[in-house]
Formats: structure tokens, C-alpha cells, sequence
């Protein structure tokens, strides 16, 4: 059964399913951080002052009228000024967002602006980013400095806060929180890095490349059977991307999931539905080298479809990014996951690949390499994972991120004292690595 589009909700529900989301993520704190919504009469819903973010219900979001009267049980958030100056400046503006997000609050406090081109799809979901002056929070005068950062340049839908945080528009509440968890996984990639090395950001060339990389060279097809076991594969890969999201391994713009079917038919995510909302309607079938006609898979498809192909013991794949292991993916530096025994037992080493190779003349090497491993890193893109059942390969995901986590916290106390040589046999003999 489709869950109902969030975008249908009353804005009070969409306010509170969306700090709910911030919050459990670690992106704001329980005073901390403000959403509103624009409808469609003039009405602005929004956030309260001084409520638990962790527990806001629909009933506690504040209404405040075209004409100024303020409904509900509260007061509206002591942001409110330049929530109603950004939707002054610009009609097209519908929801606002602004939070203190850890990764993009180290940013304002050094005054500095995330460099979007570290991963692929954040130029085309943030924009150009933009930085305000200081002001005091809740005044009129934030507003104004927020507004004249906006008007500097019309393409602007994110602007870091000097020594504050972030706001964010946009269309609706999805589409400003898109950018503002994609900005916020940036943040923290390019600090990861930092900490390992140092950061390598996109060419133009290769954002355009990827941008252009739509890779579904797959006719369509008709007559579509959903039984039993398929229709349980999509509701399976629904709850896993979920799971994914809320752990801060996938983002809403960012992040597939695959299961084999039968043969090398396989189910997919979907291309351009933002993965917190992904539901199992919207899941495509990949059947006979051919996509569920009227529906987008992932541009990644292709690569999924050689994976399964050559290697008949993968049964689930995983593509993703997080902000642990992306510190590894963009700057170089390899992440050797001979730290603990599980680690090395559930990913053995790990290979990285060149930036585009799921798209261009290295992706059958790239499908063979899970022969022999399980585990693959694409320089600035995202990370590979496979399996047999998708929650083992999911399983693996996450010690993947747990290392790389750890790895990222002992930079600053050392060098790694990797398990050696010897004690890397006797796992792989022990545990049957490889076989």
C-alpha cells in the first residue's frame, strides 16, 4: 500500500515529520532550529519557540495568519522575521529551513563556504551557496542581511550564517530539505577528509559527465507481474533504504538498493524520488535486460545489471555515500579496514576505482572485481557493497561505516597499527574468507 505523499499532509504534519527527522539525525538540538511552510492562502506554519524539536507534535506547530494573527498554543519561533522576509523576497519560496547542523556550523564559525563539488550530485540539488553577516538572532535585522545575501545572486537557496548555522527554501518542504541534508553531507565529507588528508573536488568536466551519465540504455516493458515474492522484495528494499536514511547511510539525493529476483532479473530504487519517500510502488522491476515501462531506475542501473550478470552469488547491492567513508572516497587515502577482525572478515580489502567508472569503459572491470570481493570505493562517488540477503549486505554497510568512523577518530592520535600479514591468513582460513 503507497503511503501517503508528504507533500499532500497538512503543513503542520509535514513540519513535525521533518524536525522529527532533523533531530534523530544529530542535525539540530531540542531549542535549537526552525521550519516553516508557506501555503497557498498566504498562511505561514511554523516551528514553536522554546518546545522540545524531539517531541513536536502537528498540534504544537504555530500558525501565523496572512493578516498577522498568530493561532495555536505557543509562540511562533523567534526566528520567525526572516522566515517571512525570505517568502516576501521571493513567491516561488514555500518552506524554510534553518538549523545548526554540526558540519555546516564548523563552516560559519570559520567563515567558510562548503565546496559542492566534492560529491556529484550536490551542485545540482544545493546551488551556489552563499554566507551572510552576523546579526542578532530573532531580528529584523538578520532578516534584512539574510534577504541581501539571497538577492546577490538569483540562483541562491542556501545561505551559511555567519557564526550561526544555515537557511535553506524551497519549493516545498522536500525539496529544502533535500538540499539542506545533501549540503550537510558535504560539510562533513570535506571535514572527514580533512582530518585524513586532504580533500580532491570535481572538474566541471566531471559533474557535467555525471549530470549527462543518465546510464539506462535498457528498452521498457509491458505487462508488469508483481507475485508474492517480488511485491515482499520491494516492501524488503523500502524499509532498508529507510533504515539507511535514519542512520545517516543514504541521503535523500543519494543512495540505491538492489535485489536479485530470479535469474538475473532484479528489483531496483527508482532515479529522481527522494529516498526518505521511496515506497514500494515506486520500486522498478528490471526484467530480461529491461525496465518496468513508465518508470526511471537508478542511473546506476547498469552497473547493478553486469554485478548480478558475472557474479551469480550476489543476490543484493548496495551504493550509497556517507560522510565517514566519503572521507576516504575523496581524498586518496586508503582505507584499510585491518583494524579489527570483523572488519576485515565482512569487507577484506578494498579497491578504489576511478571517478565515472560505472558509466564509462571500466565497468565490466569494476563488476568482475566482485568476484574476489565484496567491497569497492568510486573515487568522489559513493561506495559498492554486496551480499547474499540484502539486511547482510546492509550488515556490512554498516561496519564499513563504523571503521571508517574509527579510522577518522584515530587520525589524530597516530599511525594505524594494522592487524599484520599473519594474523590476516589466519582469519581468512579460520572464517573462510574468499571460498
Amino acid at each position: 500500500m503507497k503511503q501517503l505523499d508528504i507533500k499532500l499532509m497538512h503543513p503542520a504534519e509535514q513540519i513535525s515529520i521533518i524536525i522529527g527527522r532533523i533531530y534523530r539525525s544529530g542535525m539540530t538540538t531540542t531549542s535549537g532550529g526552525n521550519l516553516s511552510i508557506m501555503d497557498s492562502n498566504g498562511d505561514m506554519w511554523i516551528t514553536p519557540a522554546g518546545i522540545d524539536k524531539g517531541s513536536l507534535k502537528p498540534s504544537d506547530i504555530m500558525c501565523v495568519k496572512a493578516d498577522g494573527t498568530i493561532v495555536g498554543p505557543h509562540r511562533p519561533s523567534s526566528e520567525y522575521p526572516f522566515h517571512k522576509a525570505i517568502y516576501k523576497m521571493n513567491p516561488k519560496a514555500h518552506s524554510v529551513i534553518h538549523a545548526h547542523p554540526p558540519g555546516l556550523v564548523t563552516f560559519s564559525v570559520v567563515h567558510q563556504i562548503p565546496d559542492t563539488s566534492i560529491i556529484p550530485q550536490a551542485r545540482a540539488v544545493c546551488g551556489p551557496v552563499g554566507f551572510a553577516e552576523y546579526a542578532l538572532p530573532g531580528s529584523e535585522l538578520l532578516g534584512k542581511k539574510i534577504v541581501a545575501e539571497f538577492k546577490k545572486n538569483p540562483d541562491y537557496k542556501a545561505v551559511i550564517m555567519e557564526n550561526h548555522g544555515v537557511v535553506l527554501y524551497g519549493e516545498d518542504i522536500a525539496d529544502a530539505y533535500q538540499r539542506f541534508e545533501t549540503l550537510e553531507l558535504c560539510a562533513r565529507t570535506i571535514l572527514n577528509a580533512k582530518t585524513l588528508g586532504e580533500p580532491k573536488y570535481l572538474s566541471e568536466e566531471q559533474i557535467t559527465k555525471h549530470e549527462m551519465a543518465v546510464n539506462t540504455p535498457f528498452e521498457h516493458f509491458m505487462n508488469v507481474d508483481h507475485p508474492s515474492d517480488e511485491r515482499a522484495i520491494r516492501t524488503e528494499i523500502c524499509q532498508i533504504v529507510r533504515r539507511a536514511c535514519s542512520q545517516g547511510l543514504m541521503c535523500s539525493s543519494y543512495g540505491t538498493a538492489s535485489v536479485r529476483w530470479k535469474g538475473n532479473d532484479f528489483l531496483i530504487t527508482p532515479a529522481n524520488v527522494q529516498r526518505w519517500d521511496i515506497d514500494p510502488e515506486d520500486i522498478v522491476q528490471i526484467k530480461d535486460g529491461m525496465v518496468e515501462a513508465g518508470k526511471m531506475a537508478s542511473r546506476s542501473v547498469a552497473l547493478h545489471y553486469e554485478i548480478y550478470r558475472r557474479n551469480p552469488k550476489v543476490n543484493s547491492i548496495i551504493l550509497t555515500q556517507s560522510p565517514a567513508l566519503m572521507g576516504f572516497c575523496t581524498t586518496g587515502v586508503n582505507f584499510d579496514v585491518r583494524t579489527i577482525p570483523e572488519s576485515w572478515i565482512f569487507l577484506q580489502d578494498i579497491p578504489t576505482f576511478p571517478f565515472g567508472s560505472q558509466y564509462d569503459e571500466h565497468l565490466s572491470a569494476l563488476a568482475d572485481e566482485f568476484r574476489q570481493r565484496p567491497f569497492v570505493m568510486l573515487e568522489n562517488d559513493s561506495v559498492v557493497v554486496t551480499g547474499d540477503k540484502l539486511i547482510n549486505t546492509f550488515d556490512r554497510l554498516e561496519v564499513a561505516d563504523f571503521s571508517a568512523r574509527s579510522l577518522i577518530l584515530a587520525a589524530p592520535l597516530g599511525s594505524l597499527k594494522p592487524i599484520t600479514d599473519a594474523e590476516i591468513e589466519d582469519l581468512r582460513v579460520a572464517f573462510h574468507v574468499g571460498e
